[in-house]
């Protein structure tokens, strides 16, 4: 079995970069991505980054190369994530299309070779999903060849739209070795299912993860979605990662635990974001510790 490895979203720093939601401060802190956030994944010592290309200057070849000489300096694998926040619009946007199309060859840019995509979100999720399912993949193969050209594997994520084995169906229907899952351990739950059992769906097909904990709210009702279930730091939440770790490594999964922080809940909503995320780090390399010990063979007296 592969080592699982530790790592971050940028999108944790969201507000940072400028989108703050409606139930959200502003922080007063704005961000780089290149001077700002690849520094600090490094002083983390972390594995892996997830760069949103909505945070930075994506065609802006100097500014790619610059990103990509940091990386490689720091020894970090990287992602690079497209479609926030609603994707291809459950595959009823041709715009959408070509722009992630245009996007696919800039993930060389920056060195990767992995790229999360959207295919929808929860603006429908209450609409009937099977359409949503068979108009999307149509819209993803055409993608797909692109990237296959490009040699990008494309990672379409829960977003809050399809549960696991609605991916899955994507996934199987489009059968390519450049289209795998970007599995999101929070958005799972916030579809009503088990993370573990999502996982273990999803597990033969995932490259990345968005490894988000998840709590809930006093008031309200879980079809909030978004509102009822907020996020926490890893590890203070209801997320079984421990599980999922073990579901992974079992399907030779070679990505990362990559944190992503969205809406926080109370209390943490009122400490930085820096000290939710080192604390979500702490704790996700303490998972791959347990993990990797429990693979050690004992020795017999």
């Amino acid at each position: 079995m592969t080592t699982v490895l530790v790592g971050i979203d940028s999108y944790s720093f969201h507000r940072y970069f400028g989108e703050i939601y409606p139930q959200q401060t502003d922080p007063g802190t704005r961000w780089d991505m290149k001077d700002d956030f690849i520094p600090f994944a490094v002083s983390l010592d972390v594995d892996e980054v997830a760069l949103e290309t909505l945070f930075f200057p994506a065609f802006d070849d100097a500014y790619c190369s610059a990103v990509s000489d940091a990386l490689d300096e720091a020894g970090l694998r990287r992602v690079i994530g497209w479609g926030h926040p609603d994707g291809l619009h459950r595959g009823q946007d041709a715009e959408a299309l070509q722009d992630l199309i245009r996007h696919i060859p800039r993930a060389g840019k920056v060195g990767a070779d992995i790229m999360r995509i959207v295919a929808s979100s929860m603006l429908y999720v209450d609409e009937p999903h099977g359409p949503q399912v068979e108009a999307s993949i149509k819209m993803l193969k055409e993608a797909t060849k692109v990237a296959e050209d490009n040699n990008v594997t494309l990672a379409i994520e829960n977003h809050i739209d399809f549960t696991s084995l609605e991916i899955l169906e994507i996934v199987q229907s489009i059968d390519s070795p450049n289209f795998r899952v970007n599995f999101d351990t929070g958005n799972a739950l916030r579809l009503y299912e088990d993370p573990v059992e999502a996982a273990r769906n999803l597990a033969p097909y995932t490259v990345a993860t968005h490894t988000k904990d998840i709590t809930t709210r006093r008031g309200g009702a879980p079809s909030e979605r978004f509102l009822f279930w907020p996020s926490c730091p890893a590890g203070e939440g209801l997320i079984d990662f421990h599980g999922i770790a073990r579901v992974l490594d079992e399907a030779g999964f070679e990505g990362s635990l990559a944190i992503e922080l969205d809406l926080l809940a109370s209390p943490w909503n009122d400490r930085t974001e820096e000290e939710n995320v080192a604390e979500s780090i702490a704790f996700l390399k303490s998972v791959v510790a347990e993990l990797e010990s429990s693979k050690v063979p004992e020795v017999s007296a």
